[in-house]
């Protein structure tokens, strides 16, 4: 079998879809302009019009990447997986959803991070691609729930968007081993009140039977 190598069209193409996702994750999409983008890919404004219609086509078609390769790691996972344990089955479509959040940089997570705030016109496009991504995950927990790996009561939507994710939190976050919080205020007190131990009389608590040992903070 042969493989086309990359033609010079394409290259150019990926180039800008490259550093367009990569702008639009770090100074978001209003503020990433085309001429900003052009001169990270090092061509004139214009040139990207040769590519793509305009910045929203731009923008839609990298949302469609970033569920492109979510889907084909789901799918890939359900071959994997054929007639394995439910369990097996619904860990190992996790580690491919989490595989493929991380491994494809900026396309995932601009997904994430832009998808409610993009224009109309590119949410109206992406709408039914990313509706058929959950559908594959509601299918697969209801599956679970019939084959009892789930309990009857599962609550499948909530599991769905426990496991995805919901909407991106505005502003920024500060995490310092296991906390997570808004403000560095909040992550020196909640240290404090870890390193105070005071369990159920503050923020953190711990069983009433294991408060002997707990543990420390790091160094």
């Amino acid at each position: 079998m042969t493989i086309a190598e990359p033609t010079v069209e394409t290259a150019g193409r990926d180039r800008i879809l490259d550093e367009a996702a990569s702008l639009f994750l770090k100074q978001g999409y209003e503020a990433a302009s085309v001429r900003r983008i052009a001169e990270a890919v090092g061509m004139q404004a214009a040139s990207i019009y040769h590519h793509f219609n305009s910045k929203e086509d731009l923008l839609a078609v990298i949302l469609h990447r970033g569920l492109e390769v979510m889907t084909v790691a789901f799918d890939d996972a359900s071959t994997a997986t054929l007639g394995a344990p439910g369990r097996e089955r619904l860990a190992a479509h996790i580690r491919a959803h989490l595989a493929a959040l991380y491994e494809n940089g900026p396309y995932t997570a601009t997904h994430v991070t832009t998808f409610r705030t993009a224009p109309e016109s590119v949410r109206t496009t992406i709408v039914p691609q990313r509706d058929a991504y959950e559908a594959l995950w509601t299918t697969l927990l209801n599956d679970l729930v019939t084959s009892g790996v789930l309990t009857p009561d599962t609550a499948v939507g909530p599991a769905r968007l426990m496991l995805l994710g919901g909407a991106t939190l505005p502003g920024p976050r500060y995490i310092w081993w296991n906390f997570v919080a808004s403000s560095r205020e909040r992550i020196e007190q909640a240290k404090a009140d870890w390193r105070a131990g005071k369990w159920g009389e503050g923020r953190f608590d711990l069983p009433v039977d294991d408060r002997d040992e707990h543990i420390p903070l790091p160094d």
